[in-house]
C-alpha cells in the first residue's frame, strides 16, 4: 500500500511540477512578447501583464507539492540536527500534521475566496474572472497533500542535507 501511494504521489507531484514549469515558460514567453510589442512595435499589449501575474500565481501553487516532497518547505533545521532519531520522527509527524492543517485551511478559505472573487474581472482582461486566479490556492493546497504525506512515509530532507 505504501509503495502504491508513493508511486501515485510521484506521478501527481511530477504532473504538478510539469504544469508549474509550463506556467513559468508561459510567463517568460508573455514577458518577451510584451517587451517586443512595447519597445519594438510601439504597440503595448496590456493584457500580457495580467496573464503573466496569473501564470506566476499558478506556478507557485503548483510547485508546492514538489517542495514539500523534497522536505524543502517546512524545516526545523536546528531541532532536526540536534535531536535523536526517535525525536526526529516525532518532529516529522508534527511538521506533517501542521502542514496538513495549513493545507486544510488553504483549501477551505481558498475555495471561499475564489468563489467570492468570481464576480471580479481581471483588469486588462475583462472577459476573464478572478475566480481562475484565486482557484490556484485550493488547487495547490490539494495537490500538496500527497507530497506532505509522501515526505512523512519516505522522508527526504534534501534541502537540509544540501545546506551548508
Amino acid at each position: 500500500m505504501k509503495d502504491f501511494f508513493l508511486r501515485a504521489e510521484r506521478v501527481s507531484s511530477g504532473a504538478s511540477m510539469a504544469l508549474a514549469c509550463a506556467m513559468l515558460a508561459l510567463a517568460a514567453s508573455l514577458g518577451l512578447f510584451q517587451i517586443l510589442m512595447r519597445f519594438v512595435f510601439e504597440e503595448p499589449a496590456e493584457w500580457t501583464e495580467v496573464l503573466i501575474r496569473f501564470s506566476l500565481i499558478w506556478m507557485v501553487f503548483l510547485a508546492i507539492p514538489t517542495a514539500f516532497r523534497q522536505g524543502a518547505m517546512v524545516s526545523v533545521d536546528v531541532l532536526r540536527r540536534w535531536s535523536p532519531p526517535a525525536l526526529r520522527r516525532a518532529l516529522d509527524w508534527a511538521v506533517c500534521l501542521a502542514s496538513l492543517a495549513l493545507m486544510a485551511v488553504l483549501v477551505w478559505w481558498g475555495w471561499d475566496y475564489a468563489r467570492r472573487g468570481g464576480v471580479q474581472t481581471m483588469a486588462g482582461l475583462e472577459s476573464l474572472s478572478m475566480f481562475w486566479a484565486y482557484l490556484a490556492i485550493p488547487v495547490g493546497a490539494l495537490c500538496a497533500v500527497p507530497g506532505i504525506v509522501g515526505n512523512l512515509l519516505d522522508p527526504r530532507h534534501e534541502e537540509l542535507e544540501n545546506a551548508q
